[in-house]
């Protein structure tokens, strides 16, 4: 016969603290993450700032030289995006590329045209925005002298459109590209372009000046959402224990009750 099961044997336990040790745990470290993600915010929102603040004092600025060509490989947007400057040279005969464009004043076309220095390097210029339909006439031939600010690359296309210049379809301002459509020399095209300033003296199409120096800025939103996070797992870690302490109170006064439970005698 096989032995009985012992009759006094005691249940096993439920691992109660062990639960309450790894949700506290999981609460602290969400606590840390979440201040940590906050902190990070408020980082990113002084850093924001602070270009903004140098992209405006750059935008309002007296116009400079733009980069030779010595310096065109340490361009940086941190540093030389939107800067105002002013180049001199002279139009080459190249039909300009046009680029899908939608601003305030409607949707149409940037208008890029290269201009060559008296070094003998190429800058493409968008001389401004044109309605769609609209034909442009040349710029005139001779010296020129443009200011404006300068831009970095828009390599690639536009959202979800990729540039085609087989077709000469661009929905961005990829100067690479555009260049070697146009057969320029990639050795002498600066790595940049430069948004021409609005001429008021001048009627018509293009229309320069339209440039939009605007920079997505939730980083404080983003803050406050991550540090309301961090209060509601210290209220989570609050409820866990209340409820804790009051299961021990009420498991104590149950343990302390006299049973009412009487044996039953036979008939």
């Amino acid at each position: 016969m096989s032995p009985a099961p012992a009759a006094n044997a005691a249940p096993a336990r439920p691992r109660r603290p062990v639960l309450r040790f790894v949700f506290a745990a999981a609460l602290a470290a969400a606590f840390v993450c979440f201040v940590a993600l906050g902190t990070w915010q408020l980082q990113r929102m002084a850093w924001k700032d602070a270009l903004i603040a140098r992209v405006e004092a750059r935008v309002h600025a007296e116009p400079v030289d733009p980069p030779t060509r010595a310096r065109w490989d340490a361009i940086t947007a941190e540093n030389d995006e939107y800067r105002r400057v002013r180049v001199r040279g002279e139009w080459l005969d190249v039909a300009p590329a046009r680029t899908q464009a939608v601003t305030g004043i409607g949707a149409g076309w940037w208008l890029l045209s290269p201009l060559q220095t008296a070094s003998g390097d190429v800058v493409l210029v968008n001389r401004g925005f044109v309605p769609a339909g609209t034909d442009v006439a040349a710029p005139a031939p001779g010296p020129a002298e443009v200011v404006g600010l300068l831009r970095l690359p828009e390599v690639g296309g536009g959202f979800l459109r990729d540039n085609d210049p087989a077709a000469d379809r661009w929905h961005s301002r990829d100067v690479a590209a555009i260049a070697a459509t146009r057969g320029l020399p990639a050795d002498r095209v600066a790595p940049y372009f430069i948004d021409a300033d609005h001429d008021p003296a001048r009627a018509g199409w293009p229309r320069g000046g339209l440039t939009v120096v605007k920079f997505r800025d939730h980083h404080l939103q983003y803050a406050l959402t991550w540090f309301a996070m961090a209060l509601l797992t210290l209220v989570a870690g609050a409820c866990l224990f209340v409820l804790e302490r009051r299961f021990r109170h009420h498991r104590g006064q149950s343990s302390e009750e006299p049973s009412d439970v009487r044996p039953r005698t036979g008939r």
